[in-house]
């Protein structure tokens, strides 16, 4: 996807009319190996697998579930960016929308450039029947924090070390009963 985290090209180079969660950070630059052509390959060999960002290689995926995430108000549809993202559940035919408001992640600070809120991450963990919940673009650990809230075990796999930090952070608040 090459994602430039810059919102000021939506703008012609000045201001922007940015998301409330996105005003003031600075997320580095570019995602780190998000200019590479993804292959899901890998993952189709696991017997569950859900696969983010689907729409974008969709031409490398078999027929599968569709899971939508809304997250746009009604009123606010095709004012910024996407108004839903798409993700592809290994088996199946149907069609499956959770709706969670981009930015409305009940009072928690968003930390990732492409962090997802937690309740559509449970919502996905819910969906399996895995006892084993593997992260391999783990970010800021949304994923394994909706498996240890569901009583599943988790592995992530990060990257960049700074939002692996984080996700060891966020595991560790949320194990002393702090709502991430």
């Amino acid at each position: 996807m090459s994602w430039d985290t810059d919102g000021k090209r939506f703008s012609g180079g000045g201001k922007t009319r940015r998301p409330q969660w996105s005003r003031g950070k600075d997320w580095g630059g570019a995602v780190i190996g998000d200019a590479e052509p993804f292959d899901p390959t890998p993952w189709l060999s696991f017997p569950e697998a859900i696969l983010w960002g689907a729409n974008h290689y969709a031409a490398r995926l078999p027929i599968g579930t569709t899971l939508v995430w809304i997250k746009r108000f009604d009123a606010a549809f095709g004012t910024f960016l996407s108004d839903a993202e798409i993700a592809w559940e290994k088996g199946g035919h149907g069609v499956y929308c959770y709706r969670v408001v981009s930015g409305s992640h009940n009072g928690v600070e968003r930390v990732h450039p492409t962090q997802k809120p937690l309740q559509l991450m449970r919502w996905c963990v819910e969906r399996t029947t895995a006892s084993l919940i593997v992260d391999p673009f783990m970010g800021s650990g949304t994923t394994l924090v909706a498996a240890k809230a569901l009583g599943r075990r988790a592995i992530g796999i990060e990257i960049e070390e700074r939002y692996c930090e984080l996700a060891a952070t966020r595991c560790s608040q949320e194990v002393l009963g702090l709502a991430l």
